[in-house]
């Protein structure tokens, strides 16, 4: 995380227990994520100031902790307690899902793991995205610890591969969300307590679906999914990526007005985006039913023209 973004990220914070608690509840909450609230501070009469100032200097994964549990979007991951290899699979900005599967079930996996991208959704299929020349044992152990949330597809043999098993077990030592995926067995042992979802009778389309909804509904994963479903639109190679992820952010319900404004700060930056009156028309219908303010098509544009002006001749 760049400096200017933690720094953006504390104001934030600063704000939101500004609204929500007292000086004492605000330093107690602090001190229970290992903050110091006992540093000497400026006195200034500001809950927001003296949250910005006791985080002045905490660490970065501290800073996303905090954020992850105050519902403010980020889209970044917190990095794992212990050291691992740099995954290089993971696609820059996009949610982390571990798809855990027998090798038999390569095929359907990796048509599951296409499907899940348009919802800004990077899923790990071992047998697909593991290099020949890589250590394979290096590079699985290396999306489990950076992953955001798995999902197990339960079919006969699933439990009686030490693989899969050990996978799922990693995920639930972690606290990451698990999502078993019912092919004919159902969830066990220790992730029985998670509901199943049954994928008789659906499309690869409608699992996708499926886990999407789950995740943008669990308290783990909701702030972080959202984040990168924004995030992705924004960044879309083209108009037609952006329209369909925006369709698909038009569907969640209670959709939180910081993600609506990161949506809107990401148009004013886009020139392919800033410029299409049909996504500006969307953009401005969706902000709109929110009750948010709109986009004006001069105002979109104006960056993008000064910006130009810059450019040496």
């Amino acid at each position: 995380m760049k400096t200017i973004e933690r720094l953006s990220l504390i104001d934030k914070i600063g704000r939101e227990l500004q609204s929500r608690m007292s000086y004492g509840d605000i330093k107690t909450y602090l001190r229970d994520f290992g903050v110091d609230s006992s540093k000497e501070i400026s006195g200034v009469n500001s809950k927001w100031v003296y949250t910005k100032e006791l985080l002045s200097d905490a660490p970065a994964d501290t800073v996303l902790r905090i954020a992850d549990e105050l519902g403010i979007p980020h889209g970044h991951t917190i990095t794992p307690a212990r050291e691992i290899t740099e995954s290089v699979f993971w696609e820059v900005g996009h949610f982390r899902l571990f798809l855990s599967h027998l090798s038999i079930f390569k095929g359907t996996a990796a048509n599951l793991q296409s499907s899940l991208r348009c919802y800004g959704i990077s899923a790990f299929v071992a047998h697909v995205d593991i290099e020949p020349t890589k250590e394979w044992q290096d590079e699985i152990e290396a999306a489990l610890y950076s992953m955001d949330a798995l999902v197990a597809i339960l079919m006969p043999g699933f439990k009686e591969s030490n693989w899969t098993d050990q996978e799922v077990g990693i995920a639930i030592g972690r606290g990451v969300l698990v999502i078993p995926i019912m092919r004919g067995l159902t969830p066990y042992g220790f992730i029985g307590k998670y509901q199943g979802l049954d994928a008789r009778g659906k499309t690869v389309a409608q699992v996708a679906w499926a886990v999407f909804e789950i995740l943008i509904t669990s308290p783990k994963t909701k702030s972080r999914m959202l984040s990168c479903l924004v995030d992705t639109a924004v960044q879309a190679a083209s108009k037609k990526e952006f329209l369909e992820k925006l369709i698909i952010l038009d569907s969640v319900e209670d959709l939180p007005a910081a993600h609506l404004e990161r949506l809107r700060e990401g148009i004013l930056h886009s020139r392919i985006l800033a410029e299409s009156e049909d996504v500006l028309t969307m953009v401005n219908e969706l902000l709109a039913k929110r009750g948010l303010e709109k986009i004006l098509s001069s105002t979109a544009t104006a960056a993008e023209v000064v910006q130009d002006n810059d450019i040496p001749f």
